[in-house]
């Protein structure tokens, strides 16, 4: 295949430098999509609507020439109950309710990433999979989440935490993907992109 053009449909930090690391250099284009939950939406459903929805913006804005492809994610954090969506705190005190219920506990952190491959002739292939990863957060006292949510890291995180910020220090263990916590799981991404001759 000759020079497909590589777009990431996001413009996380984090997406870019884990794409980076295994050799890839998209151009990053941010995705305009309303994030908002839709009530009673399972959180599997929700991260895999989103990362489809990513996807197909940007893809609407590319030319049908070559190979293109779209990388589209979307990640969020389930609480220990199994089916409550905790996204980024609102404020400190929200910040703190959250990091207070996943203290001692164990969550979920689902990434649905989508790929979206345009060829010149034919219909492009949409491809979405989500990925689940258990997480074992460390007890943690009223104290240490305080001056956690004081340092302002969790205001602009799922969950009001990172696990490749100082977030990292609270996480007793991981069950799965690692990078999926960071927010793309990319040992079943590439293996996708090796399944369409993409990667090599």
């Amino acid at each position: 295949m000759k020079n497909p053009k590589w777009i990431l449909a996001s413009s996380s930090p984090r997406r870019i430098e884990l794409l980076r690391t295994v050799g890839l250099d998209p151009t990053v284009i941010k995705p305009e999509v309303d994030e908002t939950e839709i009530p009673g939406e399972a959180p599997a459903r929700m991260v895999s609507r989103l990362s489809r929805e990513k996807a197909l913006a940007v893809a609407g804005t590319q030319p049908r020439r070559g190979t293109c492809i779209v990388i589209a994610a979307d990640t969020t954090v389930v609480a220990p109950d199994g089916k409550t969506i905790l996204g980024k705190p609102l404020n400190a005190k929200d910040a703190r309710r959250m990091l207070t219920w996943l203290a001692g506990k164990e969550h979920t952190v689902l990434t649905s990433y989508t790929l979206w491959i345009g060829r010149t002739r034919g219909e492009p292939k949409l491809l979405t999979r989500v990925v689940r990863t258990r997480v074992k957060m460390r007890r943690l006292s009223a104290k240490r989440i305080a001056a956690f949510v004081q340092s302002g890291e969790p205001m602009d995180k799922a969950g009001a935490y990172a696990a490749q910020g100082f977030g990292m220090g609270f996480i007793e263990s991981i069950r799965g993907s690692y990078t999926n916590v960071v927010g793309l799981p990319i040992s079943q991404l590439l293996q996708d992109l090796e399944h369409e001759g993409l990667w090599k």
